[in-house]
């Protein structure tokens, strides 16, 4: 019988757990009390419990999302909302437990981190365990640590920038973050400082039935630069966790800010995370994207394009394989006149995986001189897969060039047959175009992280073709 359909994959080198072994770990649900005992852990400031305890009352209030893929396997009566590992916060990396030291090596941080990086953070279940940056960023008056470091050595900035990039309501899964939120990373890139090197934080979490809830804030200061990678993974269990994180980004007058993302959760893991950027005048943020993982995703990063001359751009794509429905996209609203958006979306899926691409542009009556492109494209290895567009444009003044274009479509089976003329196997034949689909994605990361990525594409491709 000829094979026909790409297997899905049995093990996955990020697939490798810990015991559950922490310092403590709050008791499952989502409870006044609860929320208190995260604030108490943590040692904090009163404002930050008020917040805390807002965003509590608004997720009550807020619906569950009814539109997107099906949620009900989420309980949160099931989930643990903190858990708190056994270690410090170190900045040399030999202080890290031997345990979590050994997680991250097989990672690659402590190597990428003296190859490429300027900074680096890594958090495990709910809490920072190292952080570092290079002393000559100091100098330059970088800050680059951990969010709950942050809230007690720079509250005055916190309290102007937390909350008001993504508000509170945005959303249920939101309100959820900000009453357990807990780590993620703080950067400050001073007026005209330029990073030569990325800065980078990776999340891991290993605690069965337990969610991550990191917060990032970010704010590149007026003709400042930087490039941030952020990476994320998880071990798989037989029970539900959950990823609600959420990115601000502040980018100033004629500032530049590339955010790009490896995302491979486990797919046992709802991931429902929140990323959006408030960009002025001449600045300019790049969003590139690789979501491979997680049994349901539903993630839009967001640009609002506040002043004139601002730009964005998105590079993504998702890998939905057996089991998976991912729900990806992008969000731009155009405020400032003669602004420019460009997105291009790519998905991938096989074996029964669900690819949606769910997009919202806005362009609003004083954005004139507005320029967006969209493009998305779906590819499907197989007859069992599905690839769905779903876009929400709306134009409301006549100045403004727009484009959408949207294809989804089966792999080629005259380019499979063509290549398997030269020499190629039926499955190397398939691996070599899916890689050439997702190269645009690839060339707009660092090499290592191409690598990565790539490495991502071939375990989802693993296997035989039948």
């Amino acid at each position: 019988m000829p094979k026909t359909q790409i297997e899905d994959l049995n093990t996955n080198i990020y697939d490798f757990k810990n015991e559950d072994n922490f310092e403590f770990k709050i008791q499952k649900g989502l409870t006044k009390d609860i929320v208190e005992e995260i604030s108490r852990q943590k040692n904090e400031p009163e404002w930050v419990l008020e917040i805390r305890l807002k965003a509590l009352e608004m997720y009550n209030k807020l619906d569950m999302p009814t539109w997107g893929p099906d949620l009900s396997e989420l309980n949160m009566d099931e989930i643990a909302t903190y858990v708190k590992p056994k270690s410090k916060l170190n900045s040399d990396w030999n202080d890290v437990p031997e345990e979590i030291k050994n997680t991250f090596d097989k990672l690659g941080i402590p190597q990428a981190e003296r190859q490429y990086l300027a900074g680096v953070g890594a958090q495990y279940d709910s809490e920072v365990v190292y952080h570092s940056i290079k002393e000559e960023l100091l100098k330059q008056g970088v800050i680059y640590t951990d969010f709950d470091s942050a809230i007690k050595q720079y509250p005055e900035i916190i309290k102007e920038y937390f909350s008001k990039c993504v508000p509170i309501s945005d959303h249920k899964f939101i309100a959820l973050h900000y009453a357990v939120f807990s780590g993620g990373s703080f950067v400050y890139v001073p007026k005209n400082v330029k990073l030569e090197m990325p800065l980078q934080s990776y999340f891991r979490l290993n605690s069965p039935e337990s969610g991550q809830f990191e917060h990032t804030l970010i704010i590149v200061d007026e003709g400042a630069s930087l490039h941030f990678i952020e990476g994320c993974s998880a071990p798989k269990y037989n029970k539900v966790n959950l990823h609600a994180g959420c990115v601000e980004l502040f980018v100033k007058e004629n500032g530049y800010l590339r955010y790009s993302t490896i995302e491979n959760w486990s797919k046992n893991m709802m991931n429902l995370n929140t990323k959006k950027a408030i960009i002025e005048k001449n600045g300019k943020v790049d969003w590139v994207s690789g979501s491979f993982g997680s049994h349901i995703s539903m993630l839009y990063p967001m640009s609002i394009l506040k002043g004139d001359n601002s730009q964005t751009e998105f590079t993504g794509i998702s890998f939905a394989g057996a089991g998976q429905n991912l729900d990806t996209g992008f969000k731009v609203v155009h405020m400032g006149k003669n602004t420019s958006s460009v997105v291009s979306s790519k998905s991938i899926s096989k074996s029964g995986g669900i690819s949606t691409y769910r997009s919202l542009v806005s362009i609003l009556p004083n954005a004139t001189g507005s320029k967006c492109s969209v493009s998305c494209d779906g590819l499907m290895l197989d007859s069992n897969s599905r690839s769905d567009t779903i876009p929400v444009n709306n134009v409301e003044n006549d100045e403004t060039e727009f484009s959408h274009e949207a294809r989804v479509g089966k792999i080629s089976e005259k380019a499979i047959f063509y290549l398997m003329t030269h020499g190629l196997t039926e499955a190397d034949a398939k691996a070599m175009i899916v890689r050439g689909f997702a190269n645009p994605v690839s060339k707009e990361l660092p090499m290592e992280y191409a690598v990565e990525m790539n490495r991502l594409i071939n375990l989802e491709l693993e296997g035989g073709i039948g």
